[in-house]
């Protein structure tokens, strides 16, 4: 699939421009990452006592992200129908209105109904604005972009968290409410890329034939990792987001069960935010200076010394080491997809960046499977970071194999 023509856009939009919509979903996420979790534990307490209900945080993660790797899978198929900028600016609409009935919806079946729809936007959305950045990447190059990217990031989710614990505080240690606040961010967002003035010429929306996407799905699929360099790409993409999906999911249950306030955990992942923000102001120019390599093994390896800590840690000093293992995940932000844009043509990313993008997804799906194993098995919730000890480890042994 070659890249999609512009009819007119302004004149002063390039790749920064895209870029800088990161304040916005960083923004967003980060309300929404800081009370999910919580939000989920207190649906499953309602049919589930003591580990269990954490054990089945798990289990529901899982599921929506199967989901949500099916619809990776299938936005090839997505993007030969619509452009590219109809679709952002339907799933900025999709997520800010589910996340604005979410707030209030109070019935579980309510609001896991309306995180599925978000979370089919959400996976949308990761998938057009690396499409975009890439788009106008001319004599800029993905590396500053991505690190431009995921600095914006950051400073929106440096204060996400404190000012989604704030909101907690004030509705009486009410989860949901954040995430109005999360899909009113999305809206704007949504303003924000408006004004950049896209236009692209429709596309002729053909009539599906069920047997023959299925069929060039598989094909595609077959193609992506028969590319050279891609099935590593793959595998360590799929290893950093192994790390951050236990992270997300369970660093908020553990502060809460350890007897910390909502405003303690507010002000950890807040703190958390910094090492990006300071390491991501200059990690680009060291990437493009050094390679990829040195800085995913820093991070996959000082990450694994990091869960070794926190699986017997208690108190403050545990706090401490999921600060500083934020220090690990700064490394790897900026340059973990590098693997698949500097080594895919420009002309065929839209085409695989799909199947690239379930490298996101199924470690969602597999990873707190294990989660909820390991809390079995050692009946406590931080038993879940030998899981990601041991896929840091694997990570790194993938990156220096001779596997292409």
């Amino acid at each position: 699939m070659s890249r999609e023509k512009y009819l007119s856009i302004k004149s002063n939009v390039t790749g920064f421009s895209f870029a800088n919509l990161g304040l916005f979903t960083g923004f967003a996420n980060g309300i929404v990452n800081a009370v999910y979790s919580l939000v989920l534990f207190d649906i499953f307490k309602l049919f589930f006592t003591g580990e269990a209900a954490s054990g089945m945080v798990g289990v529901y993660a899982a599921v929506i992200a199967f989901f949500c790797a099916i619809v990776a899978v299938f936005s090839a198929e997505i993007l030969h129908w619509f452009t590219k900028s109809k679709l952002l600016y339907g799933v900025l609409v999709l997520l800010g209105g589910c996340y604005v009935m979410m707030s209030f919806s109070v019935k579980p079946g309510t609001f896991i109904s309306l995180d599925f729809v978000a979370q089919f936007a959400y996976t949308l959305l990761n998938i057009l604005l690396p499409l975009f950045i890439s788009d106008f990447s001319q004599k800029i190059g993905m590396e500053k972009l991505n690190a431009r990217y995921f600095l914006w990031m950051n400073i929106g989710a440096l204060i996400a968290p404190m000012f989604a614990m704030w909101i907690v505080g004030l509705f009486s240690d009410n989860y949901r409410i954040p995430l109005l606040a999360a899909g009113l961010v999305y809206l704007s967002g949504l303003m924000f890329f408006k004004n950049f003035g896209i236009k692209q010429q429709d596309k002729i929306i053909k009539k599906v034939n069920m047997r023959k996407t299925l069929r060039a799905l598989r094909i595609n699929a077959l193609a992506f990792f028969r590319s050279a360099g891609m099935t590593r790409a793959y595998v360590v993409n799929f290893g950093f987001y192994a790390l951050r999906a236990m992270r997300l999911l369970y660093v908020p249950i553990i502060v809460i069960e350890k007897g910390f306030s909502s405003e303690t955990l507010g002000l950890v992942l807040s703190i958390g935010v910094l090492p990006y923000i300071i390491i991501e102001s200059f990690i680009g120019k060291l990437v493009k200076k050094y390679g990829v390599k040195l800085w995913l093994t820093i991070g996959f390896l000082s990450f694994g010394f990091f869960s070794i800590l926190a699986t017997f840690m208690s108190g403050y000093a545990l706090l401490s080491v999921f600060i500083l293992w934020q220090i690990s995940g700064a490394f790897m932000e900026a340059c973990h997809d590098l693997l698949f844009f500097n080594n895919m043509p420009k002309k065929q990313q839209a085409r695989f960046y799909g199947v690239f993008r379930t490298s996101v997804n199924i470690p969602s799906i597999v990873i707190p499977l294990f989660g909820t194993a390991c809390i079995a098995l050692f009946g406590a919730t931080s038993a879940v970071w030998i899981i990601t000890a041991v896929m840091a480890v694997l990570s790194t042994i993938v990156l220096w194999s001779n596997h292409k």
